[in-house]
């Protein structure tokens, strides 16, 4: 029941903000969504410039907590003192040794080039499924990012939770299609090679491709934290301790409500909210009900639930961008102030909006399987060798 009304709460807020604002709510209805009606501003240098300042700062940030956490790592594993368990916690894929890269890996390798030439190409023989290849090149890719997890750390996540890992499909088409839906209120993207498509083939096809999202991001998650730098390295940084008044939750949560209720009124203003306000809402509501966000190993100076999903969302989308550039079924971006200066077929700007999207992948992923990557654990170990317990 309670998550019926956080879903309701989230997907009501921008309806509600339209209503109230005496707009006919039908158009952001529509399915397949496929008519444009929110008329974007052109290129402006300000706020270019506002964007840059701000993608800098996301990933300055990003590359300190690296830097930091590599400085850390080499520092912990001279300490003596230093439990061994927790240096054993700090590592992925539970203990085991590298192995030879894995058949199905191959597999998943062939899968994913095969399509990707039969999305780029036109063959003929092959034009009633191809508008349909997304899927199969993103099964392979996840296959083979899971493959190469296995040979450089021994383990991957299909093998540690391969039952929990199959309920992420699901789980993906709905949280994606809640984007989808956000989507509709600023348009900042919309699809080609869907017309004619009805309302329940398009709602078919689009939950099977939308199925992959979670599953690729947390699969990269897993794959990243195998590199000593970003897993070791991270797990070891400096502490930070976040203010822990009450109050900055309430506030939280009601500025991002108040946001989310008007991305449809100020498409072009707000439209970054999109990415930021449901991540909030939930770590608010998280934090309000007394429950660990992903927020909280920082005190212990565990980085890497902040610094790994954003880079493992950053690299898949530079594999959903490549791939979507040639294909027939393709996503096209009205970005407003930020339209030049693009990779593929987004904005070179744009980019930054994948950096909290990966929070939130890991936010909804670990709501269905619960820990993936064992970071409870290593945060208690943490906790425990803190200088002032010891």
């Amino acid at each position: 029941m309670r998550w019926s009304l956080f879903v309701l709460l989230l997907a009501g807020l921008p309806l509600l903000g339209i209503i109230a604002a005496g707009r006919d709510p039908a158009p952001y209805l529509e399915m397949p969504p496929t008519t444009r009606y929110v008329s974007h501003a052109g290129f402006s240098w300000p706020w270019f410039c506002f964007f840059v300042l701000a993608d800098l700062l996301l990933i300055g940030g990003l590359l300190w907590a690296i830097h930091h956490g590599r400085q850390n790592k080499r520092e912990a594993t001279k300490r003596p003192d230093l439990p061994r368990a927790l240096k054993m916690a700090t590592t992925t894929a539970g203990f085991q040794h590298p192995r030879r890269f894995p058949w199905w890996g191959w597999a998943g390798m062939a899968l994913c080039l095969a399509f990707w030439l039969l999305a780029w190409k036109r063959f003929t023989w092959f034009w009633i499924l191809q508008p349909h290849t997304f899927l199969p090149i993103w099964a392979g890719f996840i296959l083979a990012v899971n493959a190469l997890a296995v040979k450089r750390s021994g383990s991957c996540l299909v093998l540690r939770r391969p039952l929990r890992f199959l309920l992420l499909f699901p789980a993906s088409a709905g949280f994606w299609g809640f984007f989808e839906y956000l989507n509709r209120f600023v348009q900042n993207w919309y699809y080609t090679g869907i017309e004619g498509m009805g309302p329940q083939e398009y709602s078919y096809y689009s939950s099977l491709a939308f199925a992959t999202v979670l599953p690729g991001v947390l699969s990269m998650i897993d794959l990243l934290l195998t590199f000593p730098a970003l897993g070791k390295g991270l797990a070891r940084c400096r502490p930070y301790h976040l203010p822990s008044s009450r109050w900055i939750p309430v506030i939280c949560l009601l500025a991002a409500c108040f946001g989310l209720a008007l991305i449809g009124i100020f498409p072009d203003q707000l439209f970054a909210l999109l990415w930021v306000s449901p991540l909030i809402i939930v770590l608010s509501i998280q934090a309000l009900a007394g429950r660990h966000t992903l927020l909280y190993p920082l005190r212990h100076g565990d980085w890497r639930p902040l610094v790994v999903p954003a880079l493992a969302a950053l690299a898949c989308g530079f594999f959903w961008e490549m791939w979507n550039y040639f294909s027939l079924a393709r996503w096209t971006y009205t970005i407003p102030f930020v339209q030049r200066f693009h990779l593929f077929e987004m904005p070179i700007l744009g980019y930054g909006g994948y950096l909290p999207f990966g929070l939130a992948c890991l936010v909804a992923g670990s709501l269905v399987i619960g820990d993936p990557f064992g970071w409870e654990d290593a945060d208690h170990l943490n906790a425990v060798s803190a200088p002032g317990n010891r």
